[in-house]
This record gives C-alpha cells, structure tokens and sequence, in this order.
C-alpha cells in the first residue's frame, strides 16, 4: 500500500518539484561525496591490508600443517627406526640358535632387510629435518611480516576510526535523508542523475545558472534557454555536459531580493546650427 501510495506521488509530482526534490538529493549526496573525501581512501587502504594480513594468514596456516606434517613423518621414521633395531637383536638372537644352514641364511636375508630400512629411515629423517629447517625459516618470515603488517594495520585502523566516530552520525543522517528525497524522484530521472554523477568526479548532476552559464561546465547559455529553465516546465540539460538545469526556488528568492540596478541616464547633447551671416 505504501509503495503504491509513493509511485502514485511521483506520478503526480509536477516537473518543478521533481526538479526541486533532485535539487535536494544532489545537495544531499554533495555533503555525503565531502564526507567520504574527507575520509579518503583510508577505508580501502585498511580493507587491503585486511586482505594482505588474511592472506599471510592463511600462508602461515598452510606452513603450520606443512610442517606438522613433516614432524609427523620424522616422529613415524624415528618408531620405524627405533622398532627395526629392536628387531635386528631379535634376529641376531634367534640365528645364534639355529639348527641349520638353511635358518640361518634365512635370519640373515631378514637382518640384511631390516638394516636397509634403517639406512632408509636415516635418508627420510635427513629429508624430513632439511624441510622442516626450510618450513621453520619460511614461518619465522610470515610471522615477521604479519607483525609488522599488524602495527601498520593498527595504527591505520586507529586512523579510520577517528575519522568514523567523527563523520559516521553525520553520514548515517545524510543517507536517511538521500533515500527520502529520491522516494520523490521517477525512477527514469533518478537512473539519469545517477549516470551523470557517475560521470564527473565531483558528482554534479544538478546545476544553476551561474553567471549566465551552466554551474557545470561554465558554457554559456543564451537568454531564451535560461527563461525556459527559470519557468520549470521540462527537464533540461547543458547541450554542452549533459547535466540537468535546475532553478530552485531558493535561487528564485535570491534573484527577487536583489536590488534592482537603475538603469543608466542617457544625456542628449542638442546641437546648435551656426548662422552664417
């Protein structure tokens, strides 16, 4: 009901309020654009740092199961090891008591086994402690780079905060105030004055006359053209920037309360005949 009740009232809207309430909302959205300038790209810069410290984060995790990884392969290597020697005494054990050629060569085929898994192990646990010495360096680097990056991060956070706690009550009212004034505006008009603030850095959709030129691009505007914006029947735009022309009515009270310059004596100098004689 509401929404219904809201297009009908823009449908119903004159063109000299529709001018008025952009009027409004580029007023509105200049103070929010001054607001934002004033915080800068502090916002961004903190969110790519953010995004840099996620990112020495998520390396440090990967290093971190990396190396538990390989502490895992040497804990496992050191078991196997430490099992086969106790195995190679068993063997030795059993051989010293066989009845046979036969068993002994056999105890002796396993004791030669089980001595190459130990050379084996040494080279896996040699391998094991050269990646986790590597692992351990590339961690100790990560855990330097983040922080710093975490100091820096601070300190520009700190900044940002600031600057929100000064500007964040301000830039809340501003926003309510720019929806309720484009809640005023067609949807057709509203899409053109986004597209023309999107196109010019300092956002200016809606000028004046200024000086008998645009408040835009300061292009002249002959005097039928600034009499058909001062009557507020259509929308106009500079034929030279494309923006829409609005005389507020604030302008028209300006221009009414001006003094009125008397216009200048005009003194007529008769000319004498001269008689001749």
């Amino acid at each position: 009901m509401c929404a219904k009740a809201t297009a009908s009232k823009k449908n119903e809207a004159s063109v000299e309020d529709k001018l008025e309430a952009l009027y409004a909302l580029q007023r509105i959205d200049s103070q929010i654009d001054k607001i934002n300038f004033i915080k800068g790209e502090l916002p961004m810069e903190v969110q790519d740092m953010e995004d840099e410290m996620a990112g020495y984060v998520t390396r440090k995790g990967n290093l971190e199961a990396e190396l538990a990884e390989v502490e895992e392969g040497i804990s496992d290597r050191h078991r196997i090891k430490e099992e086969t020697k106790l195995l190679i005494q068993k063997l030795e054990k059993q051989q010293n008591s066989v009845k046979n050629n036969r068993e002994f060569e056999s105890i002796s085929k396993e004791i030669e086994l089980a001595k190459l898994e130990i050379e084996l192990c040494e080279k896996k646990l040699k391998d094991f402690t050269e990646k986790k010495n590597s692992f351990t360096i590339r961690m100790d680097e990560v855990e330097k780079l983040i922080a710093a990056k975490q100091e820096d991060l601070a300190i520009k956070q700190e900044e940002l905060k600031v600057i929100e706690t000064e500007t964040d009550t301000e830039l809340d009212n501003l926003i309510k105030q720019s929806e309720a004034a484009k809640a005023l505006v067609d949807e057709r008009l509203l899409s053109g004055y986004n597209r023309i603030r999107k196109t010019y850095r300092n956002g200016l959709a809606i000028v004046t006359i200024d000086r008998d030129s645009c408040g835009g691009c300061y292009a002249k505007i002959p005097p039928q053209r600034q009499l058909e914006i001062k009557q507020r029947k259509k929308v106009l735009v500079c034929e030279n920037c494309g923006r829409i022309f609005v005389y507020s009515k604030e302008r028209e009270l300006e221009d009414l309360n001006k003094p009125v310059e008397e216009a200048p004596k005009v003194t007529r100098s008769r000319s004498k005949r001269v008689r001749q004689d």
